[in-house]
Formats: C-alpha cells, sequence, structure tokens
C-alpha cells in the first residue's frame, strides 16, 4: 500500500486525492451495478467512496464533520445490508457484491480489478496478532459463505467456491474449494 500525505500528515489513500476521482469511480461502481440504484452492493460502495473521499479534505473541520458522516452512514449501512466494507480496504474497479448479508472484510485486504463477492463471505485475519488480510487479484469470483483468511495471496483469473476456507495462497488460473480449500487447476473451455 503506497501512503500518499496530506499536509497535516495523515494517511491519505490514493484515490482520495481528487474529488474527480471519487465521482469517476461512482460512476464505474453504477456501470458494475447495470445503473440499478437500488442494488444494496452500490449502496455500500457510495459509502465507501465518500468515506476514502474524506481524507483529502483539506480543512480539518470539514475533514472531522465528514468523518462522523461517513461513520454514521457507514453503520446506517452495515445494518440495513449485512455488509461490513470498511474504508481501509484497496479496492479495484468493478466490484461487486452480488448477494448482500453477512459480508465481512478486514480494512487490511486488498482486492484487484472485476471482483466479485457473495454473501457470507469472509475476508480477513487468521490470528489476531498478525494484522494480516488477503491480498486478491484481478478477475477473482468468491462463492456465497467462502472464508479467506490471514497473510495469503490470491491469484488472478481465480474462483474461490461456496463455503470453502482459503488458508493458503491459491495461484492464477485457479479454483480453490472445500475446507480446507483445495488448490485444483481451472479447467480452459473446450
Amino acid at each position: 500500500m503506497v501512503a500518499h500525505g496530506t499536509p497535516n500528515g495523515l494517511w491519505c489513500p490514493p484515490d482520495a486525492l481528487t474529488g474527480m476521482a471519487a465521482f469517476e469511480n461512482l460512476r464505474a461502481d453504477l456501470r458494475s451495478y447495470s445503473g440499478n440504484w437500488g442494488a444494496q452492493g452500490f449502496w455500500v460502495m457510495v459509502v465507501y467512496r465518500f468515506g476514502r473521499w474524506r481524507y483529502g479534505v483539506r480543512v480539518p473541520l470539514l475533514r472531522r464533520l465528514c468523518s462522523l458522516v461517513y461513520r454514521v452512514l457507514y453503520k446506517l449501512v452495515q445494518v440495513l445490508t449485512g455488509v461490513e466494507l470498511p474504508c481501509e480496504v484497496e479496492v479495484g474497479r468493478n466490484f461487486v457484491i452480488d448477494h448482500f448479508g453477512g459480508i465481512v472484510i478486514s480494512g487490511y485486504a486488498k482486492f484487484g480489478d472485476n471482483c466479485r463477492i457473495r454473501n457470507g463471505v469472509v475476508v480477513g485475519l487468521s490470528r489476531v496478532d498478525d494484522p494480516c488480510a488477503p491480498t486478491i487479484g484481478n478477475d477473482v469470483d468468491i462463492g456465497a459463505g467462502a472464508k479467506l483468511l490471514g497473510r495469503i495471496r490470491i491469484g488472478d483469473h481465480v474462483r474461490i467456491g461456496a463455503n470453502a476456507v482459503v488458508l493458503c495462497d491459491v495461484p492464477s488460473n485457479c479454483l480453490a474449494v472445500g475446507v480446507p480449500a483445495i488448490v485444483k487447476p481451472l479447467r480452459s473451455p473446450t
């Protein structure tokens, strides 16, 4: 994670440095949800993007006000959708929460582009004394109820099966299924 500083030395996510980037991200998120303003996953992304954007607010009093608004919206969206997506998570383009409910994502997690998650997914720590969550590549599809835990890397073009418990790295172009997950190469279409 590359840290960018604000004038007062606080950490600032790279995508929060300009207001225009936040609006472009929101437009892209809306396209990812097929223009459906009512999609609960889109609501989560709006609050997430607002949380990232607020780091770029330079006026301290206004930033504190935005932080208060973010905390209220975050809790509201968490209660209404059952999704915990803190603004500290790094999320790439076209991130889709396909089904809402029971989704918990650690603030240490990182997602690439074109990732999709479903209900009951947990992406988090394996041990409290090791604050490191999975790093997930591009084009990763995570099935309902899957658990990805610890200091692991998930490659590009990976499919995680429903209810899989992934505790080890998964190379690109693979499928992870089972408890604990067994990694298999993806079959190429014939």
